[in-house]
């Protein structure tokens, strides 16, 4: 895992019918800040994604490896100085492919990212 507990703080979860409901808190000292971008930081869109990947891990609590993305859309920008707390949903199924995935990252009206996924399960320990 990269981000939890550094970039990004799970606060609560709930997992239930193949759907998980997260809230999330930023770090935003996080030195990525300085160079995403200076005077202005932006949480960057590899980051979102990532975070997402690593609530499905410990949620599911497996190593996953992003497999396919199908549709990822970033709708709107996350500035840290003015939005730490996030919400996260994100519904799977298990297939033959792996878990396939619908995901968002929102904030009351405001959604940051929708995102549609396949992930596997990695061999790696």
């Amino acid at each position: 895992m990269l981000l939890i507990n550094d970039f990004f703080y799970l606060r609560s979860s709930t997992h239930s019918n193949e759907i998980i409901n997260a809230q999330l808190q930023l770090n935003p000292a996080h030195r990525v800040f300085e160079g995403h971008f200076p005077g202005q930081p932006v949480v960057p869109g590899v980051c979102m994604v990532q975070m997402i990947k690593e609530i499905l891990e410990t949620t599911l609590d497996r190593k996953l490896i992003l497999q396919q993305a199908d549709n990822i859309k970033f709708l709107a920008m996350i500035d840290p100085r003015q939005i730490v707390d996030i919400d996260v949903s994100v519904s799977y199924i298990l297939s033959e492919r792996g878990y396939e995935i619908k995901a968002s990252l929102f904030k009351e009206g405001t959604v940051f990212l929708k995102l549609k996924a396949n992930f596997r399960v990695s061999e790696e320990l």
